[in-house]
């Protein structure tokens, strides 16, 4: 079953070798193991040592600025998915050939192995959070990886020999020593999995804080006026659930609120640390905030609004004491990840910039920075919206550079004056006649004065604009058309509350927001 000979052309006898489904195998149980044992002590010493998470995260930092946008555009919110799948399935195809060109002689497989080890190594030493005592999770995993192979590879070549070990045959016992390594890679995975961190009770005690907290500054009511769902847009408030998510975390970091502090630095008057007990005892304010992503399309569903609540940014600034020469506030979080946000945004009063702990009444979720991040309002996401905070360095852009800014995005990332077209769906079929045209538009923090459309070639037409609830957040709007049955093509656009009209001028995301008008095309029947 798992070895085989040839018969030698001049009567020399011929190595056994493993048949290529075992020595396939092989290389997969090896892999696998090393991947689980890695990811088992990366549990117990430090998540982010795990050497699949640190491959991919290299693979993150060191990706060309074009292959990142590509994800982000092709595989939206599941780039991360797809980025970990790609990863696991380079290493499915490498552990097989490693099995393969190992039938005769351990030796070439080990090789394959011990080169994705020190791949693993390298991934977590050049890691920005690196610490010597993270080597311990690859050294493991590597160490496992070699000694698999070696023992199962003695085992699968010694099969037919008449000697029976232990009262069972050879054979059987190398079908129980890979199932056994099969089953101990799953669980050790599964066990390093739950070791990493579970901050779910330090959570709930921060949402019970929340719920008994009265905030000295509470967000406006939203009246039913403000969204029109029944008509396809969204519900004014996004669930959590639903909340776009963009970030370069492969694994979400399981910060306690016990364990987290700030510290806020560089061209101050005063160093400020803080922990968490000390920002909550400041008063806590509730701000409506629309949130939106600098990779949107126009049109894209990158953008979503939440009742967030915190303590405010500038405040904490003043006390600092904040040079007047410098323009940027370097943000820094738990995994490293920079933004550099203009000083004077944050600064300006009435702006609202916050230190936010809840959204949407529960404290925030892991997935969206939990225990503490920043929120901008009239900022893209990339350059105000650090998750897992725990780093503020006042300083000056030419000084310091951030994570998307070193990768060709601008430095200052204003939201634009933008809508988008929501319903009818773009190439539906609507029935001739009256056709409700409904959307949503945004331009933080001035808001939204009006909304247009155009059928065809024809005239702007004034849409109905929802209730506002403030400059911070987006505004629906709807319209009722007349459509003749055939082909048609719908665009709409927006004009601020400062009077600024959304430009027609179509540019990509890159380097500081997509923009043109939004259009849809629909065949009336």
């Amino acid at each position: 079953m798992s070895t085989t000979t040839t018969p030698p052309p001049t009567g020399t006898p011929v190595p056994p070798r493993l048949t290529r489904g075992y020595a396939a195998l092989l290389g997969v149980l090896s892999v696998a193991a090393a991947l689980g044992v890695g990811h088992l002590v990366a549990g117990i010493v430090s998540p982010a040592s795990s050497p699949y998470v640190a491959v991919g995260d290299a693979v993150v930092r060191l990706a060309p600025p074009w292959l990142v946008e590509f994800a982000k555009t092709a595989f939206g919110t599941s780039d991360k998915t797809v980025l970990l799948t790609g990863v696991g399935v380079v290493l499915l195809l490498v552990a097989i050939g490693a099995g393969l060109v190992s039938r005769r002689v351990p030796r070439p497989g080990v090789v394959v192995v011990s080169v994705l080890g020190l791949l693993g190594v390298a991934g977590v030493m050049f890691a920005p959070t690196f610490a010597p005592l993270d080597l311990l999770a690859p050294v493991a995993a590597l160490g496992t990886g070699v000694t698999v192979l070696r023992r199962l590879h003695a085992l699968a070549l010694s099969v037919d020999a008449p000697a029976r070990t232990g009262g069972i045959s050879r054979r059987a016992l190398l079908v129980r020593s890979s199932a056994a390594v099969g089953v101990g890679a799953l669980a050790t995975a599964g066990i390093g999995q739950l070791l990493g961190g579970d901050a779910s009770g330090s959570r709930d005690a921060v949402t019970r804080r929340l719920a008994g907290a009265t905030p000295a500054e509470r967000a406006p009511a939203v009246p039913a006026s403000a969204a029109y769902p029944e008509l396809g847009t969204p519900t004014f408030l996004t669930a959590n659930a639903d909340f776009y998510r963009i970030d370069t975390a492969l694994r979400i970091p399981r910060l306690t609120a016990e364990d987290w502090s700030l510290r806020i630095h560089g061209m101050v008057d005063t160093e400020i640390r803080l922990t968490f007990d000390e920002l909550m005892a400041r008063p806590l304010l509730q701000r409506t905030i629309t949130m939106l992503c600098v990779s949107n399309e126009v049109g894209g569903d990158l953008i979503s609004t939440a009742n967030f609540i915190g303590v405010d940014l500038r405040s904490i600034l003043l006390e600092a004491g904040v040079h007047p020469d410098a323009d940027q506030v370097l943000s820094t979080s738990s995994d490293s990840w920079t933004a550099g946000t203009p000083t004077d945004v944050i600064m300006e009063r009435g702006r609202g910039a916050l230190l936010a702990v809840g959204m949407n009444g529960e404290a925030l979720p892991p997935e969206h920075g939990f225990p503490v991040r920043m929120v901008v309002p009239g900022l893209y996401g990339y350059v105000s919206g650090t998750k897992w905070v725990t780093d503020l360095n006042v300083t000056t852009f030419e000084a310091a550079s951030s994570y998307w800014v070193d990768r060709g995005w601008s430095s200052e990332g204003p939201i634009k004056t933008e809508c988008r077209i929501d319903t009818p769906r773009g190439s539906s079929s609507p029935k001739a006649g009256p056709v409700t045209v409904a959307g949503i538009a945004w331009s933080q923090p001035d808001g939204i004065e009006k909304v247009e459309v155009q059928v065809d070639d024809g005239a702007w037409q004034v849409a109905q604009l929802a209730t506002e609830v403030s400059g911070d957040t987006w505004r629906m709007w709807r319209l009722v058309v007349e459509l003749a049955p055939g082909r048609h093509v719908i665009q709409a656009r927006a004009t601020n509350g400062a009077g600024l009209l959304q430009t027609s001028t179509v540019a990509d995301p890159v380097p500081n927001g997509a923009s043109g008008y939004p259009a849809i095309s629909v065949t009336a029947r």
